[in-house]
C-alpha cells in the first residue's frame, strides 16, 4: 500500500480543508494516510490578533503534529502552506529546516511530492509560493509530481503547478468544486507515481 503524508500549516483553516479534502482523496485512491499539522510559532498576541486565526488555533491545537518520521515512512508527501508574501510560511520552513539530519542520510530522496496553497487575492502569490516549496524539494532529491494539465478538472482550477485557492477580501471564501476536484486529481495522481515508483 503507497504511504501518503500530507503536512501543512494553516493559520485560519483554508488549508487545513484543502489537506483533509486531500487526505480523504489519499484514503480513496488506495494510499495510507498521515495527516499532520506543524507546530505554530507565532506569538499569542498575533494569533489572539485575528479572531479566524485564534479559533483555528483553539480548534486544532491537539491534532497529531508532523514529525521527521511522517517525510521518512511516506512514498508520497503533500505539502500545504498559505502564501507568505509569495513565499513559504515560516512555519511550515521551520519544519521543514529541521529535516537536516534526514536529508544527510538520503532519506528524503526518491519519494513523490507536490503542494498546495491559498491566498486573499486572485494574483497572490500562488505559483510563485509552490515554486518556493519546491526548492526544498530538488535539494531532497525528490520527484516533482505537478499536477500539470493532466485532466480537464485543471482548465477550472488553472494552477498547473499544485492546487490554490482565493479565500478572498474577507479571507473566508469556501472550496468551490473547482478546487475540491483538483485536489482530488493531484491526491490520485500522487498516489499513483508513487505506487509505481515503489513496486
Amino acid at each position: 500500500m503507497t504511504k501518503l503524508a500530507v503536512i501543512y500549516y494553516s493559520s485560519t483553516g483554508t488549508i487545513h480543508s484543502m489537506a483533509k479534502r486531500l487526505a480523504e482523496a489519499g484514503e480513496k485512491a488506495g494510499a495510507e494516510v498521515r495527516l499532520r499539522q506543524v507546530p505554530e510559532l507565532a506569538p499569542q498576541e498575533a494569533i489572539a490578533s485575528n479572531a479566524a486565526w485564534s479559533q483555528h488555533f483553539d480548534a486544532t491545537k491537539n491534532e497529531p503534529k508532523a514529525t521527521a518520521d511522517d517525510v521518512v515512512w511516506a512514498d508520497a508527501v503533500l505539502f500545504g502552506t498559505p502564501t507568505r508574501y509569495g513565499n513559504v510560511s515560516s512555519q511550515l520552513k521551520q519544519f521543514l529546516d529541521t529535516l537536516g539530519p534526514q536529508w544527510s542520510q538520503g532519506l528524503l530522496a526518491n519519494k513523490v511530492y507536490a503542494g498546495f496553497t491559498s491566498t486573499m487575492t486572485a494574483h497572490g502569490g500562488q505559483e510563485s509560493t509552490l515554486l518556493a516549496l519546491y526548492n526544498t524539494m530538488y535539494h531532497f532529491g525528490g520527484l516533482i509530481v505537478p499536477p500539470g494539465y493532466t485532466d480537464p478538472v485543471k482548465f477550472a482550477d488553472g494552477n498547473p503547478y499544485g492546487v490554490s485557492h482565493v479565500t478572498g477580501g474577507n479571507n473566508d471564501a469556501p472550496l468551490g468544486d473547482a478546487q475540491l476536484a483538483a485536489l482530488d486529481h493531484m491526491a490520485e495522481r500522487v498516489v499513483t507515481f508513487a505506487g509505481k515508483l515503489s513496486a
